[in-house]
């Protein structure tokens, strides 16, 4: 309200439980009722992961799925309809890097990440009728925010005890903005980071051999450092 000429009646702020999907529908006509219409949907919910598979029990899993990928799509669900009814809309999944390669340590929010990059891509090719729907991911490498702090670890129980030094991080405004970039343009898919990580990116896509490679040197220094607690 401050640094724009937006007034009060064009904020409205919902709580929202993306495991809660029954309280989705709700959620979504509040807005409805409130705007009258739903031009663009972001997802953007969801927590990472900090712990090996072979410690890690799977009701982690479990609610990895739950929230980033059953919640991101029961949502999508609801806003769709709207957006298949005025047959126009955008619907923008902040998805990671992570959904287009493998890394240690994150083998359940990877996995999540690649099931949205699928639903997503599948979507896209059941909506031809509408071309005034765009269905766009993206996919930021490391990223100045909370998400340390909130990863999942080896049990529900356990948060972790160190998030490590952040200003390596691409700053989040940067993000936000090529995030909006590729939203106005309606670019199918939009990896956002900085090098090194955007260069291993374009190794896993093109050539993945070098890619299994490097990672698997980068993993096991990787996990030498989560080991001794760094």
């Amino acid at each position: 309200l401050e640094i724009s000429n937006l007034s009060d009646k064009d904020i409205l702020v919902l709580r929202l439980d993306l495991t809660d999907r029954s309280t989705h529908e709700a959620a979504t006509n509040s807005v409805l009722k409130h705007f009258g219409k739903i031009d663009v949907l972001i997802n953007n919910g969801g927590r990472s992961q900090r712990s090996l598979f072979v410690d890690t029990n799977l009701d982690v899993y479990s609610a990895i799925i739950e929230l980033n990928y059953l919640g991101t799509i029961s949502l999508t669900k609801h806003v769709l309809n709207h957006m298949i009814q005025r047959k126009k809309g955008k619907i923008v999944t902040v998805s990671s890097v992570m959904g287009i390669m493998g890394a240690p340590l994150a083998s359940g929010y990877c996995a999540s990440k690649h099931a949205l990059q699928g639903f997503f891509n599948s979507l896209r090719t059941e909506l031809t009728d509408y071309p005034d729907i765009s269905i766009i991911n993206i996919c930021p490498g490391p990223v100045q925010s909370k998400i340390i702090q909130n990863v999942f670890t080896e049990n529900l129980a356990k948060s972790i005890e160190n998030s490590g030094d952040q200003s390596h991080k691409m700053p989040t405004d940067r993000c936000v903005r090529l995030t909006l970039v590729s939203t106005a343009n309606d670019l199918k898919e939009a990896w956002i980071s900085d090098h090194p990580y955007l260069a291993v990116c374009y190794l896993w896509q093109y050539a993945p051999t070098w890619a299994w490679w490097l990672m698997n040197r980068m993993g096991k220094r990787r996990i030498q450092n989560f080991k001794s607690g760094v």
